[in-house]
């Protein structure tokens, strides 16, 4: 006796698709263009590059009006105070290497 199910060759199965599925690609594609996006705007954040750009800017600009004063008295003291903070913190740096270096002399 021979089964006919094993002798005849497998029909090719047709895919298919439904509204509910097609919507769920479509779902599924903007999230991965999101993503995509997303993933490129962090990159381009990191970038040291970009990060030091960012960085020597915020810092020109800082001391352009410290010095200038032409965004007026309250933005040149806020300048002057930070500008003052970070040297500061600089000289304390320095001093603490060097004090820990002398240290390590003994």
């Amino acid at each position: 006796m021979s089964d006919e199910t094993t002798d005849r060759p497998a029909k090719p199965v047709e895919p298919f698709s439904t509204p509910q599925m097609v919507a769920i690609e479509a779902e599924i594609a903007a999230a991965r263009a999101e993503l995509a996006a997303t993933v490129d705007e962090l990159v381009a954040r990191a970038d040291p590059r970009a990060l030091a750009a960012r960085l020597l800017g915020g810092f020109g600009q800082l001391f352009s009006a410290a010095v200038t004063g032409e965004d007026g008295p309250e933005a040149r003291k806020r300048a002057l105070t930070v500008l003052g903070s970070v040297a500061a913190g600089v000289l304390a740096l320095g001093g603490l290497v060097v004090f820990a270096a002398s240290r390590r002399g003994d």
